[in-house]
């Protein structure tokens, strides 16, 4: 039984590119109008949007939030009598924000310009006497978000790897918070996929504008999640290197992370390393720095060895990330490099051929690092699929079946034949079709004196305004009453149970055959072992196999099932729709043709087709 708190953040987020002219209905929205506004440079796009409501200007934020430092900005505020507070930065403008509304009770409104995510958090660090510490109070959350991406495409690239790797420590903490919660769970893992994803592209092109959207949503994502969560191990240690030594914050936090996941290694780690697509978390975090070009070591980051001596709590892991030592690897090997030689070796004239071979590699490789493939278990695979080909004939189709009984081709169908919900749905056309059966005329009996009940089909074929479709070709087949198709009996002489009508001029085809039972696919060779080795049975629900053609429309290939017949709700390959369960019902009496037979069956149906290619 799973147990959890959850509190939604109150904050207003405007989010978009060009949003900073937002800034003056959001402080209206506040019953503001005289603003403090906090910043470097970087707030100048604000005191634009602002004019007049801007009556003061503190351009001196501080790393760690000194405390000395928010005195002087009190100072600046109550000289102004300001109203409301508007921090356009990183975490050090809007931290002096938080503190300054600590003191005041002033309303607040955030404009990040980096990926810290301290905008989304009702936390404030604040160092005094060389010793920062950290409090966690509603107080400090500012009333309103304004995210304008436009406003982070000129963040350099190396500041733009530590900022997102600072906010990825934020969700990464949060999924092993004691607080954690399945709603925090899924934004963190969601902020992780996404920060994995663009930082790379955003170091290949810090232009790059989605990749720059992507990586504001995440931090945001992130930051909510830490707002939500108590801070653990991670934010304790980042927080107390950058007290103490002065150590820049997004870079302590970028150098930290993979090694506070290696020593925590909590069993989340799995979860983590799925969404950064590794095999094992804390060194693909690792990996991910380096690659980006970030910091991967506290001593270049300017913390001396004689600093290292004087902390002795959790030695052995600072004295890893001091050193910038790689993670000890505690999951699986990292294949993502060569996972990208592979999808980067194709090329090609066709760009549909190479995102399908490279999505592919993609899929196939995470297949086995996620599942920790054994090469006897692959070996075995090769096996399995040889002898797929080895048996497959032009009667034999056991790919076409193995596709068929892995849901593929249902998937494959649903996508290609269903979007189009005013027609007739379709189903797979199955292993047994053959090209150009033979024409009958109307009433032709395509059971040709085969054993079973023999049923009148009476169908019509419409277009999607319920007109009938005249000369279009109906292809039919299906089994026998002992489940096999002509193509599987050697020894009969000529095609059976299978035929090419055209429709008349009302769009009607009529003909004899027999009513179709349920039978088992063909289970003697691969497919059967995979069935069986999984506990699932190879029958099929009876049915009927049809295909509609016309130049003009598209084609449509389906299936009848019989109404209460076996195997509706479990058939092999998946094929049953409820639109295609019709009744069989039984008759007695003269056949509509004429025909004397005690007891017969039929089935009426209307297939409507769509006009198209």
């Amino acid at each position: 039984m799973t147990s959890f708190t959850y509190s939604a953040g109150p904050a207003r987020v405007v989010f978009g590119s060009g949003t900073i002219s937002a800034l003056p209905d959001e402080v209206a929205r506040l019953d503001a109008s005289r603003v403090l506004l906090i910043g470097t440079h970087r707030a100048e796009p604000a005191r634009t949007a602002l004019g007049s409501l801007a009556v003061a200007r503190f351009d001196k934020p501080t790393m760690h939030t000194p405390v000395e430092v928010t005195e002087d900005a009190l100072a600046v505020l109550r000289e102004h009598d300001v109203d409301c507070l508007v921090a356009v930065g990183g975490g050090s403008a809007i931290g002096l924000a938080k503190a300054l509304a600590l003191r005041t009770d002033l309303p607040q409104i955030a404009v990040p310009t980096t990926y810290a995510g301290s905008e989304a958090t009702p936390v404030l660090g604040q160092t005094a006497d060389g010793k920062k510490t950290t409090i966690r109070t509603p107080a400090v959350q500012p009333e309103t978000i304004v995210y304008d991406v436009d406003l982070t495409v000129d963040l350099p690239a190396n500041l733009s790897v530590t900022s997102g790797i600072n906010a990825m420590a934020h969700a990464v903490e949060a999924l092993y918070s004691p607080d954690a919660n399945p709603v925090i769970d899924q934004l963190a893992l969601y902020a992780i996929r996404r920060l994995a994803r663009s930082l790379p592209k955003v170091v290949a092109d810090p232009k790059d504008r989605a990749a720059r959207e992507d990586l504001l949503q995440a931090a945001w994502l992130a930051g909510t999640c830490l707002g939500t969560v108590s801070m653990g191990l991670h934010h304790k240690l980042a927080h107390m290197l950058g007290g103490t030594f002065g150590l820049p914050h997004s870079e302590t936090h970028t150098v930290l992370l993979p090694h506070v996941m290696a020593y925590v290694a909590p069993a989340s780690m799995d979860r983590i390393a799925d969404a950064l697509g590794v095999g094992d978390a804390p060194t693909g975090v690792y990996d991910l720095v380096a690659d980006l070009g970030g910091p991967t070591s506290l001593k270049e980051l300017g913390m001396t060895e004689n600093d290292l001596n004087t902390v002795d709590e959790h030695r052995p892991l600072l004295e890893e990330a001091w050193a910038g030592d790689r993670p000890h690897q505690t999951g699986l090997p990292d294949v993502s490099k060569l996972t990208q030689q592979v999808v980067d070796s194709m090329h090609g004239d066709s760009s549909r051929t190479r995102a399908l071979l490279q999505d592919l590699v993609r899929t196939l490789h995470s297949y086995v690092v996620r599942n920790d493939l054994t090469e006897s278990e692959w070996m075995q695979a090769i096996s399995f699929l040889t002898r797929t080909g080895q048996i497959t004939t032009e009667t034999r189709q056991e790919f076409i079946l193995l596709s068929d009984t892995l849901g593929i081709s249902s998937v494959v169908d649903v996508l290609t034949n269903s979007r189009t919900p005013d027609t007739t749905p379709s189903a797979v056309l199955g292993p047994f079709y053959t090209e150009g059966p033979p024409e009958r005329e109307h009433g032709y009996d395509i059971a040709d004196g085969l054993p079973g009940m023999p049923v009148w089909a009476d169908v019509q074929v419409i277009d999607t305004h319920d007109k009938p479709v005249a000369d279009a070709i109906v292809d039919v087949w299906q089994s026998n009453e002992d489940g096999f198709y002509d193509v599987q009996l050697p020894d009969l002489d000529g095609p059976v149970l299978r035929a090419r009508f055209r429709t008349d001029a009302d769009g009607r085809v009529r003909y004899w055959s027999i009513v179709p039972v349920s039978y088992p696919i063909p289970d003697d060779g691969p497919v059967g072992e995979m069935l069986r080795a999984v506990g699932r049975h190879p029958y099929r629900a009876p049915h009927m196999h049809f295909m509609i053609a016309k130049p003009g429309f598209h084609t449509l290939i389906t299936q009848l099932f019989v109404k209460g017949g076996d195997y509706l709700d479990s058939d092999a390959v998946f094929g049953v729709k409820d639109g295609l369960i019709v009744d069989f019902p039984e008759q007695h009496g003269p056949a509509p043709d004429g025909r004397d037979v005690p007891r017969w069956s039929r089935v009426d149906f209307v297939f409507r087709i769509s006009e198209g290619q």
